[in-house]
């Protein structure tokens, strides 16, 4: 034991070792077995050695891990980037309509004007329009959807009521309570067909998207609101937004089954259809005069396609479409486009088929004298339909 006792008090040996020795842990591993090798001198050099390769040994160990763990980094990062080219296989060109109000005036009755506007949201659901633009040909210069109907042939509001009845039936019906209070334009609304269109989700329908609105609901420092997506649970957000805000919702595919709440990113309202292909719906907006449905176009580079139809004009089957990003269709109202520019203050031009870059005859040969709107729009936007096609796949590339 002496030699034990005077091995201790040697300054060659590392003092932070003595609780492994004291305790009997890893006697063998981190001293020499100086009770086995009593009486025998130990050979400190070849022990140093040995331990200089443990340690290289364990950093070795260290680094692969690390190495490892990069590479699942590299490997997930990899992953994201695979999943973020489909940007490129969605759909990046728009269509748009435009249409004049005063054709609800010729309607007979409030439950007929509400019929009428919702055959034109049917018709530009089925074949995927993307904004409906509602202009005024009679002067009232309505901006908003504030306002009242004031009656059957009287002038006024016309153009506030269609619209008023598109944005409703765009809407899904989730979230109408929220953002459509009762309203004598909606008086009738509940007996318009739906939509049904992909942005209108079911409650148990799995999609990658859905619009949903910002709840007023108090949430933690750092994360992000609560927002009623028409689900049974509730969506968390990745950013904290004003209550009553409608937003379109990006769900992780990754959820925790237990969780209370289910996890989203706030998107762009055109990301599902520039990612994903998908219809989500039009927006509406009001012009006052056919002038400044294109000079409030919101795309930054404007229609660069307008198409006007018409009786008198070009037969569709003579006129191949050019490519384009942001095409606009418009359609006359009960005395055709000829009385939108004769009403328009900024146009100085009697010949409609002027302000236009194509002006055609979507219907040839009629049975009818005259073409109701709503009809105009079917005939024409199915006519159109395979050119815009072939158009757009003469285009690569198109910017939003």
């Amino acid at each position: 034991m002496w030699l034990l006792s005077h091995s201790l008090n040697t300054p060659e040996i590392d003092r932070p070792c003595l609780g492994r020795l004291k305790g009997g842990h890893h006697l063998e591993q981190g001293w020499p077995n100086l009770l086995k090798g009593e009486g025998k001198k130990i050979d400190w050099r070849k022990w140093k050695q040995e331990r200089k390769e443990e340690k290289k040994k364990w950093k070795e160990i260290k680094l692969l891990r690390k190495l490892e763990k990069k590479k699942m980094q590299e490997q997930m990062e990899k992953k994201k980037e695979e999943v973020e080219p489909q940007e490129d296989k969605g759909r990046h060109y728009t269509v748009s309509v435009a249409l004049p109000g005063s054709i609800l005036n010729n309607a007979q009755s409030p439950e007929l004007r509400t019929y009428l506007a919702g055959q034109i949201a049917r018709a530009c659901t089925i074949f995927c329009v993307d904004e409906i633009v509602v202009f005024d040909e009679q002067g009232e210069d309505s901006k908003t959807t504030e306002g009242e109907f004031e009656g059957i042939k009287k002038t006024g509001q016309a153009c506030v009521q269609l619209a008023r009845i598109l944005q409703y039936l765009e809407c899904p019906q989730y979230l109408r309570k929220s953002f459509f209070p009762k309203h004598q334009d909606l008086q009738f609304a509940g007996l318009l067909n739906p939509l049904d269109s992909p942005h209108h989700v079911r409650i148990d329908e799995e999609l990658d998207y859905r619009e949903g609105v910002v709840l007023s609901r108090p949430t933690k420092p750092g994360r992000g609101s609560f927002v009623n997506c028409g689900m049974r649970k509730e969506v968390q957000i990745d950013k904290q937004l004003e209550a009553g805000l409608r937003v379109t919702v990006r769900l992780e595919k990754e959820q925790h089954p237990d969780s209370k709440t289910r996890k989203g990113t706030v998107v762009s309202s055109h990301q599902p259809r520039t990612a994903s292909g998908l219809y989500w719906g039009y927006t509406v907006r009001l012009a006052s005069c056919l002038s400044a449905v294109f000079a409030e176009c919101p795309f930054k580079e404007g229609y660069d396609l307008s198409i006007g139809t018409s009786e008198r004009g070009i037969s569709v089957d003579q006129t191949a479409v050019p490519s384009f990003s942001h095409a606009l269709i418009v359609f006359g109202g009960l005395h055709g486009l000829e009385a939108g520019v004769d009403a328009d203050p900024n146009l100085e031009v009697s010949d409609p088929s002027t302000v236009f870059d194509l002006y055609l005859n979507t219907c040839p040969g009629q049975g009818s004298r005259t073409i109701r709107t709503e009809e105009a729009i079917l005939i024409s936007l199915s006519s159109l339909r395979p050119r815009i096609e072939e158009a757009v796949g003469k285009k690569p590339e198109a910017t939003e």
